[in-house]
């Protein structure tokens, strides 16, 4: 990807179109949050990269947030820092600016992966941490059954741990984090246990992979989701997952010093 969507989206997904409803459905997880402060604790000033509408954007934290996408910093709630208008290759700070830099979902939208690591590390005196998905373990969920175009499409979209690791140097840690059963972050395996959420036209524009399936194609994977639910089959295979509190899928942490 080169340049910008319409509303200024620094990613491959258009923001302006698909982004209207995120403060709605993708809200702040307090369990996952914990693990991010977890992370970044000792630091006092955080840059927060990529940083949406303000999910995971913790008050314990000095935040200056960056944020491409018109859509996405309209919808920051009022108690949040404004966002800058800025992409993470090309942030707009000293060197060392900060204690420390954060971003959540959003590697895979850069045009340029490594030079969005080396800026954040380029600003930050201490840790980076990344929370993203493991492309290996995408397709492992139980969606792919159904719509495996959208998961294929996640997996090529979120760069390889590997490469994050790299770019980044230093000592660095990956941790799987458990994605709890009612989390109330909306991606695509928060829903492992509520099948049903998928359903919801809404929910499924706020997972940005869908927006790369044709329309036509997204309505046959929903109805054959919708048939399963209805005649039993998904509980048939699944139905254990309702009862499970967490699913280790493939979101994880990374956390660079």
């Amino acid at each position: 990807m080169t340049g910008r969507t319409a509303d200024g989206s620094a990613g491959d997904a258009d923001y302006g179109r698909i982004g209207g409803a995120y403060s709605a459905y993708r809200q702040p997880e307090p369990r996952i949050a914990a693990l991010i402060e977890q992370a970044l604790a000792g630091a006092r000033t955080v840059v927060n990269v990529g940083a949406g509408a303000g999910s995971h954007e913790s008050a314990a934290f000095e935040v200056t947030a960056v944020e491409p996408s018109a859509s996405m910093r309209a919808q920051r709630p009022a108690h949040l820092p404004e966002a800058i208008d800025a992409v993470a290759e090309r942030l707009p700070f000293d060197d060392g600016s900060f204690d420390a830099a954060l971003t959540t979902f959003s590697v895979h939208q850069w045009s340029d992966l490594t030079a969005g690591l080396v800026e954040m590390r380029r600003v930050a005196r201490g840790p980076v941490v990344v929370l993203t998905c493991d492309p290996d373990r995408v397709r492992d969920f139980w969606l792919y059954e159904y719509a495996p175009l959208v998961l294929d499409t996640e997996a090529r979209r979120y760069p390889p741990i590997r490469d994050i690791t790299e770019a980044l140097g230093g000592r660095v840690e990956v941790t799987t984090v458990p994605v709890p059963a009612d989390c109330l972050d909306g991606f695509n395996e928060a829903y492992y246990a509520r099948p049903e959420r998928l359903l919801d036209p809404a929910a499924r524009q706020c997972c940005s992979a869908w927006s790369f399936v044709e329309p036509d194609l997204a309505g046959q994977y929903v109805e054959r989701l919708r048939a399963d639910l209805a005649s039993g089959a998904w509980d048939h295979r699944h139905g254990h997952l309702r009862r499970q509190p967490y699913l280790n899928g493939s979101l994880v942490l990374i956390r660079a010093a």
